[in-house]
């Protein structure tokens, strides 16, 4: 097991300090899973108090000896009820907050409510937007993890090239793959911040149901089982002569790469191997304006017009009337963090330290989609690296 340094969780602490005294909060709690294990190294179920000044205290109700074992902070208490909350923070010399800054993007509204009655007099207001500009700048501990998850996608893409076969089914292909990256140390769970944003380990499907969409803000979609969860791979048989897509997020301790491999037995149309083609141009496009300084928008900006301008206004990043609004999204802990290179975004800009995952794809109603998918990062001394490296030509079986 992999514990976070104390000296990560410092830093991480410390930039979100320096936030909050930009935004005049007295304190921010921290409650949401994924923010909980940035912050405090585990997820044991709490609170994580941190002050404008002076060290963070992680309050445990479940389980405590966990907490103490797996997080290297140092404040770590145990309680029993969410009214305990002010003594705990009295004891520490800590007055009562009069500006508290929680995740009100992700807070149920009876949990938020319950928190509120502890500090009734006090101002909330929404933390998340501070939080996550200190996670979506990454360090090197971090962009050592997603190294290491790059390096297992590329296993799973290796698998992919062995196992596919005419006649078995999208989902037989997904289960070959999702127990190869079990195997590498998969957690089996990404997770997405975005509300009712469900996924499992990828989207793995082929021929006409690639082309289908599906209710997650995604380009692409697929049928799935059944309709509890509308996505991904189903009981479609693998066919000569059409796309087999594997979209697949490798994880490593706790952080993910996304990476999109267009697979084929036999051959592809020549509109297909052309959207191919044209994919792979606008991603190099994207290389060349995604640099330190550069508005998120101004990079979807200048992507869509390369794709509209190559023929596929009415079907990129999904077909006509189901076609999304971005073509990358930060990766980390959650597959939805900062930056967002969509549209609109044109008042945060690149910096180095962001990790993002680029997918620009075309969808053919009827027909099958394509595209490809890498991870990248923006280093301090090298510009945008790539982060994912398995082979990105078609591969024709």
């Amino acid at each position: 097991m992999r514990i976070t340094p104390r000296e990560e969780l410092d830093n991480r602490i410390k930039k979100l300090q320096a936030y909050m005294v930009e935004a005049e909060l007295d304190a921010v709690v921290v409650v949401q899973n994924a923010d909980l294990f940035y912050f405090t190294g585990t997820i044991q179920s709490g609170a994580l108090y941190v002050p404008a000044a002076g060290e963070p205290i992680y309050m445990v109700r479940k389980e405590f000896s966990r907490a103490r074992m797996e997080s290297g902070l140092k404040e770590i208490v145990p309680f029993a009820t969410m009214k305990a909350i002010p003594e705990i923070l009295a004891s520490y010399g800590y007055s009562v907050p009069a500006r508290i800054g929680m995740e009100l993007d992700v807070l149920p509204v009876n949990f938020f409510a319950r928190y509120r009655a502890i500090f009734p007099s006090a101002e909330y207001v929404d933390a998340s937007p501070l939080i996550r500009r200190v996670r979506m700048i990454k360090s090197k501990y971090e962009i050592h993890l997603l190294q290491d998850a790059a390096n297992q996608v590329d296993k799973v893409y290796r698998r992919a090239r062995e196992v596919i076969r005419e006649g078995m089914t999208d989902l037989e292909l997904a289960a070959e793959l999702e127990f190869v990256a079990r195997k590498e140390g998969h957690q089996g769970l990404v997770r997405m911040r975005a509300f009712n944003a469900e996924l499992f380990y990828a989207q793995v499907f082929s021929g006409t149901d690639t082309a289908v969409p599906a209710y997650l803000d995604t380009p692409l979609g697929g049928l799935g089982l059944n309709p509890s969860f509308g996505q991904g791979a189903g009981l479609k048989r693998i066919e000569r002569n059409e796309p087999i897509i594997v979209d697949f997020s490798g994880c490593v301790d706790g952080y993910l790469v996304d990476q999109t491999r267009v697979f084929a037995l036999g051959d592809l149309s020549d509109r297909m191997k052309r959207a191919y083609d044209d994919m792979l141009r606008v991603q190099e496009r994207m290389t060349e304006v995604a640099v330190p300084g550069t508005p998120w928008g101004h990079v979807y900006d200048v992507c869509l017009a390369l794709a509209v301008e190559l023929g596929h206004a009415d079907n990129f990043m999904g077909a006509k009337g189901a076609q999304v609004s971005f073509i990358g999204h930060g990766v980390g802990i959650e597959i939805d963090e900062y930056p967002f290179l969509a549209k609109g975004f044109n008042d945060m800009l690149l910096e180095p330290g962001m990790v993002f995952a680029f997918e620009p794809k075309v969808v053919f109603p009827g027909e099958g989609a394509i595209g490809i998918e890498n991870t990248f990062y923006i280093s301090h001394y090298e510009g945008l690296k790539q982060l994912t490296f398995s082979d990105q030509r078609l591969v024709i079986l």
